[in-house]
């Protein structure tokens, strides 16, 4: 018997449930009329428009202080640089203050002598060239008479370059122009008191600065950056102190050699090429043996070409001799690794980042050693570049061998009995 509801109806008699829906109710999808926004919704809109406008202030104030943070950066490889012999004289007994004052006075002395020897031979050099200049001019009017039949005298060409166009242009360019190099100039001075004063106070309150750090560090990280420090302070200090060493050995070889050529102002290009050469990477052989040579040429070409022949062979005895012992404890990086490092700082920073980036790579590489599980080689012929008897090329040799005296052999049993 089917079962039935209260009104007696059965359930096969039940109306089915009509899908379309009822006068003056909303559609599926549609806003409903009186129905509220998510509490969450104008929070979340606020926090992402925060979030938006501070990275855009962060971004800017970041691109406006970038001036200031590599000078910042360049003074804190100065401390570290300077660090080793301000903490001698402060384990005498003295202030570390006053330390730190004795060795700026003492790199201000040295600087200024040497600007001031370089200096006085580039003016030396300014006036021997614009007394000697009508002399030269009249060597260049004979030959261009001589060679072309042409009848040019010095005082037409005197007129004429005091009367043309270009040189009142660039007389004016040049008078526009004295403004912008002394803005410069200013900026450069700017610059160079701001990272004295930086390097001045790491250099000083290391200490404090040290236990600063420090404070807020659990023990076992005060550990490690103190270890940091530590190789920081002995990677860098060591490679100025060895590119000092080669700077001396540089300048007093090419002292000697200029001296018995009889060139010009010999120390002073002495102490060129040993400074340029060690302090400026990648570039700054060549271009301080660039000015010795030209000073050598206004002498005698031959010399020239002497000081050329003396450079290229001593920077290969820097390079494979002095070099390798001189920087082996202090800085223990392979050459390929500080050349590339001077590539990706120079990108990074610029002249800024070339300087820093050999001790920077070398500390980082002393401080991820000790984190780095090394193990012993096996003593196998390949490691040391040498290869296993049948294998490899002499294998294939000796195969193409075999194949060659068989073919004969096997032609000659094939032919006719």
């Amino acid at each position: 018997m089917a079962a039935t509801d209260e009104g007696g109806r059965t359930a096969q008699d039940a109306s089915p449930v009509d899908p379309t829906p009822r006068a003056g109710s909303p559609a599926v999808g549609a806003a409903v009329p009186g129905a509220r926004m998510p509490r969450w919704l104008p929070r979340a809109m606020v926090l992402a428009l925060a979030l938006v406008a501070a990275f855009q202030l962060g971004s800017w104030a970041f691109h406006q202080l970038t001036g200031l943070l590599i000078n910042i950066l360049i003074a804190f490889f100065l401390a570290l640089a300077i660090e080793p012999a301000v903490s001698w004289m402060a384990s005498r007994g003295m202030r570390r203050g006053f330390a730190t004052f004795l060795v700026f006075l003492g790199l201000a002395i040295a600087v200024a002598g040497f600007v001031t020897l370089l200096g006085s031979m580039l003016a030396g050099q300014i006036n021997k060239i614009v007394e000697d200049f009508p002399d030269y001019l009249d060597s260049v009017i004979n030959w261009v008479n001589e060679t072309f039949h042409t009848h040019v005298r010095r005082v037409d060409v005197q007129e004429g370059l005091l009367h043309s166009d270009w040189l009142r242009k660039y007389a004016q360019n040049s008078a526009a122009g004295v403004l912008d190099v002394s803005g410069q100039v200013l900026g450069g001075l700017f610059q160079l008191l701001t990272i004295t004063l930086f390097a001045f106070y790491f250099a000083a309150d290391g200490p404090r600065l040290r236990r600063t750090l420090c404070s807020v560090l659990p023990p076992a990280r005060q550990a490690e950056v103190l270890r940091a420090w530590e190789i920081a302070v002995d990677k860098t200090g060591g490679y100025l102190y060895s590119r000092g060493v080669m700077a001396l050995i540089s300048g007093i070889a090419h002292y000697i050699l200029l001296e018995a050529l009889g060139v010009p102002y010999a120390p002073v290009l002495g102490v060129w090429v040993g400074l340029v050469s060690q302090f400026i990477p990648t570039i700054g052989t060549y271009l301080a043996g660039a000015l010795p040579m030209l000073i050598a040429f206004t002498v005698n070409p031959l010399y020239a070409v002497w000081v050329l022949v003396f450079v290229v062979i001593y920077q290969q005895f820097e390079n494979y001799v002095l070099q390798p012992k001189l920087t082996s404890k202090s800085v223990d990086i392979h050459p390929a690794v500080a050349f590339g490092s001077v590539i990706a700082g120079t990108a990074l920073l610029g002249a800024v980042g070339a300087l820093i980036a050999i001790p920077a790579v070398a500390t980082l590489q002393a401080f991820l050693s000790a984190y780095v599980k090394r193990y012993d080689v096996t003593d196998d012929p390949r490691v040391h570049g040498h290869r296993r008897r049948g294998t490899g090329g002499s294998g294939l040799l000796t195969r193409a061998r075999r194949l060659i005296w068989q073919r004969p052999a096997e032609e000659s049993g094939n032919g006719p009995s």
